[in-house]
C-alpha cells in the first residue's frame, strides 16, 4: 500500500468521531484522580506524568500483542488455501487474546479492553466496508483489491463469531491489530498510533473530568504527548509474544515479551469500581 493510501486511512483513524467506545474509558485516571494523586502538584504536571506512566505500561503490555497479531493477519492474502490459513490465524489470534486476558491484571481493565476491542471489529465490518456506491469508487486493481478484501471480510466475521460464542475475548490490542491489518496499515504506522490514540483518550477523560481544560490538553497533545509516543513506540517496537514463533531459541518473554511496569497502575484501576460516583467505566 502507497503512503498517500496509508496517510488517508491514519486521518480517518484518528477521527475522534469513530464509533469504538473509547470515550467511556479512563484507562484508571479517574480513580488516579479519586484517590488524591493529582491533588499535591499542578495540574499539567500530574497529567503529564499519568500519562507517562501509562503509555509506558500499556506499550510494554499491549504492543507485543498488536505486532504478533498484525503479523498474523498480514500472512493471509493467499485465496487458494484460504481454508487452511483462515483456521490457523483464528488459532493464533486466539492464543494471543487468550494470552491477553490472562496478562491483564483487573477486571475493570479487562471489561473496557473487550467493550472496545469488539466494536473495533464492528467498524470494520459496517464502517470500511465499501459503500453499495462502489462504482464511484477507482480502484486500480479491482480483482487483487476486491479479493483481499473478502479474505479480510470473511477473516473478521469469524473472529466476530468466536466472541460471540465467548470462545474468545476479544481484546483491544489484538482486534486494533486486526483491523489495521486488515486495512493494511504498517505495523510501524499501527503501533504508533495506537499508543497516540491510547494518550489522546487519557487527555479527553481528563478534560471531562474537570482536571485540565481543551486548549490545555491540546498543548499536552502538541509538545509533551509526542516525544512520550515516539519513545515508547521505538522502545517497544521488537517486543513479541513469542506464540507466533514457540521454537524460537533466541527470544526471552523477560526481555522480549510482555509485562506489566506500572503496578500502582493496576492498583488504582481495578478500584474504580469502588468509587461512590463515576463518569467513566474504567
Amino acid at each position: 500500500m502507497d503512503d498517500d493510501t496509508q496517510a488517508y486511512i491514519l486521518l480517518l483513524l484518528s477521527d475522534g468521531n469513530l464509533p469504538t467506545g473509547s470515550f467511556v474509558a479512563s484507562a484508571g485516571l479517574e480513580s488516579y484522580i479519586a484517590h488524591g494523586f493529582a491533588a499535591s502538584i499542578p495540574a499539567l504536571d500530574s497529567t503529564t506524568n499519568f500519562i507517562r506512566d501509562s503509555l509506558s505500561s500499556y506499550a510494554r503490555s499491549a504492543l507485543p500483542f498488536v505486532h504478533d497479531a498484525h503479523e498474523a493477519v498480514s500472512r493471509l492474502g493467499n485465496w487458494e488455501i484460504l481454508d487452511d490459513y483462515l483456521e490457523s490465524t483464528l488459532n493464533q489470534l486466539k492464543a494471543l487474546d487468550e494470552l491477553y486476558e490472562n496478562m491483564t491484571l483487573n477486571h475493570v481493565t479487562r471489561r473496557a479492553s473487550k467493550t472496545q476491542g469488539v466494536a473495533l471489529l464492528t467498524l470494520y465490518s459496517r464502517g470500511f466496508s465499501k459503500p453499495l456506491l462502489s462504482q464511484y469508487v477507482t480502484q486500480t486493481d479491482p480483482s487483487m483489491e476486491e479479493q483481499r478484501d473478502a479474505v479480510m471480510a470473511k477473516l473478521v466475521d469469524c473472529f466476530k463469531l468466536e466472541i460471540r460464542r465467548e470462545e474468545t475475548p476479544g481484546h483491544l490490542p489484538v482486534c486494533w491489530a486486526v483491523l489495521t491489518a486488515a486495512l493494511g496499515l504498517s505495523k510501524e504506522r499501527t503501533r504508533f498510533l495506537h499508543l497516540f490514540l491510547h494518550a489522546r483518550s487519557l487527555l479527553s477523560a481528563s478534560v471531562r473530568l474537570n482536571t485540565i481544560g481543551p486548549y490545555a490538553a491540546q498543548q499536552l497533545l502538541s509538545h509533551a504527548v509526542r516525544p512520550l509516543v515516539q519513545a515508547e513506540a521505538t522502545k517497544c517496537r521488537d517486543l513479541k509474544t513469542g506464540i507466533l514463533s514457540p521454537s524460537d531459541a533466541d527470544f526471552n518473554d523477560t526481555v522480549d515479551g510482555p509485562a506489566v511496569t506500572w503496578p500502582l497502575g493496576e492498583i488504582l484501576a481495578a478500584r474504580h469500581d469502588l468509587q461512590h460516583s463515576r463518569i467513566f467505566n474504567s
